[in-house]
C-alpha cells in the first residue's frame, strides 16, 4: 500500500474508495490536538473520502459530506471539536473573516481543510499535507510533515501501515 520515503513524506498507493476511508482512519489513529491537516487535489480526488474515514475512526456515526457550500463542518466528538473546511467556493481569502475562520482554527481539536490554497494568507500553518492524486487505477497519496507535530504523526502513520 505505501512505498518507503523520506521522514517528511510518504507515499501511499490507494486502490478504492473503501481503501480510502480505511487509510483516513490510520490517519486518525495518529492525530496530535490541535493538528491543522490539508487536503489537495482535484474534484473527486477523494479528500471528502479520506475525511470521512478519519471522522468514522474518531467516533462520527453519521453521514460526513462535502462542506463545499457551507464551508465548514463542525462535529463534536469525544476527542473535542472537529472542523472540516472545504474552501471551494471562497472566491476572496478576505471572506474567510465572515466566518471567524482563524477563531475555529484556534479552539479546533482538529482541523481538515480542503482546498486551502484558497484561504491563502489565513492559514498559518499546517501540520500534515496531503495530496491526492488520480492514477489510472486508484489514488497515490502524499502525506508530508510540516512542524515537529507533523512529524511525528507521519511517524506514528509509518509504523501503523508498516505493521500489516
Amino acid at each position: 500500500m505505501n512505498e518507503l520515503s523520506p521522514a517528511n513524506e510518504s507515499i501511499f498507493i490507494i486502490n478504492d474508495e473503501e481503501a480510502m476511508v480505511e487509510f483516513g482512519g490510520k490517519i486518525a489513529e495518529t492525530l496530535l490536538m490541535g493538528a491543522v491537516i490539508t487536503l489537495n487535489g482535484d474534484l473527486g480526488a477523494g479528500k471528502t473520502t479520506l475525511s470521512r474515514g478519519i471522522l468514522n475512526r474518531l467516533g462520527h456515526s453519521g453521514a460526513v459530506k462535502s462542506p463545499t457550500y457551507t464551508i465548514v463542518e463542525p462535529y463534536q466528538l469525544d476527542i473535542g471539536s472537529v472542523y472540516h473546511f472545504d474552501l471551494y467556493r471562497v472566491n476572496d481569502p478576505q471572506e474567510l473573516d465572515y466566518i471567524g475562520f482563524t477563531d475555529y482554527l484556534a479552539q479546533a481539536s482538529l482541523s481538515l481543510i480542503e482546498w486551502p490554497e484558497r484561504g491563502y494568507g489565513y492559514l498559518a500553518g499546517k501540520d500534515m499535507g496531503i495530496e491526492i492524486e488520480h492514477l489510472r487505477s486508484g489514488r497515490q497519496v502524499s502525506v508530508s510533515a510540516e512542524t515537529d507535530k507533523g512529524r511525528d504523526m507521519l511517524a506514528v502513520l509509518h509504523k501503523i501501515t508498516y505493521r500489516q
